[in-house]
């Protein structure tokens, strides 16, 4: 069976169902008191350098590794960055793009330089966390909440790729850091994780990991200002955009009762996503790595 058919998520699945690797499902993992978390960004997969400066690219980089950190709770103590790149890069843009890895304000403690035939950045970010939620635990009868609106990195990216010259591409190049957020929810929260894939994807990462039914009113999903007006311009619905392509990275958290933060769904007893719309079953996926592309 090919990647494209077994997809991402089969093919964790077949790893695990093998022993060949052990509770990778969470958005990071805990190993001898350190929350561990690690993410790969490739070019022309995640970055395009004629859309994106070395600052950008560094910054975005620090910060979605620091996402899968704000959905642990913790309090980050460093990066470590593997960077691999042509040899007739210019070194002041490895300047740039490690000033942008170090302005979040976590240090750059380690990491590896090789030549690549393109650019290649992985960054493993190390935090401690008083309690770890995981995305394991939700309960029927948690409501679900979003830290943010969602579909400004989805208008960003897609106005960088029709030259319409949104204001909203900064979002798709920087991301939002949550890391207070993160620490506030995960005192209480059963399960969480940050929207890297999508709502509609990353909601079902939950469902299955904590084994009940989540119910979604895309209706209560905030829409980040400026959306609208891209979808407009593109004949594309502002709310798929928003709960389909994913990158905005706020938080999902699965609570016992509301917060201060957009209340989208709930948990029931059962299995699998219900997304409505209209108060009707909605149809609407994310994305996932090896399948086919976002929405």
């Amino acid at each position: 069976m090919r990647l494209s058919e077994l997809g991402e998520l089969g093919l964790l699945r077949e790893l695990e169902r093998r022993g060949l690797v052990d509770r990778i499902a969470d958005d990071a993992a805990v190993v001898g008191g350190l929350v561990v978390t690690q993410d790969a960004l490739v070019e022309d997969v995640h970055f395009r350098l004629d859309w994106t400066s070395w600052r950008d690219l560094g910054y975005k980089a620090a910060a979605v590794n620091l996402s899968d950190l704000a959905a642990s709770g913790a309090e980050p103590l460093g990066l470590v960055v593997s960077l691999g790149l042509r040899a007739e890069t210019k070194a002041g843009d490895v300047i740039e793009l490690y000033e942008g890895l170090n302005e979040p304000g976590v240090p750059v403690v380690g990491g590896d330089t090789t030549t690549a035939g393109s650019p290649l950045l992985s960054v493993t970010a190390l935090g401690r966390s008083d309690r770890v939620p995981g995305r394991g635990g939700a309960r029927p009868g948690d409501v679900l909440v979003v830290t943010g609106p969602l579909g400004a990195s989805a208008a960003g990216f897609l106005s960088l790729e029709n030259g319409l010259g949104s204001p909203l591409e900064s979002a798709h190049r920087r991301p939002p850091l949550r890391l207070v957020e993160g620490r506030e929810l995960a005192r209480h929260a059963h399960a969480m994780l940050d929207l890297s894939d999508g709502l509609a994807a990353d909601v079902g990462h939950l469902a299955e990991r904590s084994g009940v039914r989540c119910v979604v009113d895309l209706d209560a999903v905030p829409v980040a200002p400026g959306v609208e007006e891209v979808a407009n311009r593109l004949g594309r619905d502002a709310v798929e955009m928003a709960c389909g392509f994913g990158e905005d990275y706020e938080l999902l958290a699965a609570l016992p009762e509301p917060a201060a933060h957009a209340v989208v769904g709930r948990c029931e007893v059962g299995s699998g996503v219900d997304l409505l719309r209209g108060g009707a079953p909605f149809a609407l996926s994310g994305w996932e790595h090896f399948r086919a592309g976002r929405v």
